[in-house]
């Protein structure tokens, strides 16, 4: 692999950088209400589900 010195190493960094789409306020904002709406979902889920094993064997373990 050919070796490339600092200089140039940065030059090509800065001009892939510059290709990069970055995501605007509004699509940043609707992008972290999701990723809450699904935590928020998922913490609910565990919940109910953890509710349910642990009344299951608690009837299964008090006979």
């Amino acid at each position: 692999m050919a070796k490339t010195n600092p200089f140039q190493f940065l030059q090509e960094v800065r001009s892939e950088a510059s290709k990069v789409t970055w995501p605007s306020r509004r699509e940043t904002l609707i992008t972290t209400g999701l990723v809450l709406l699904m935590v928020l979902m998922s913490s609910l889920f565990f919940l109910f589900t953890d509710t349910v094993i642990r009344w299951g064997l608690g009837l299964i373990l008090a006979r």
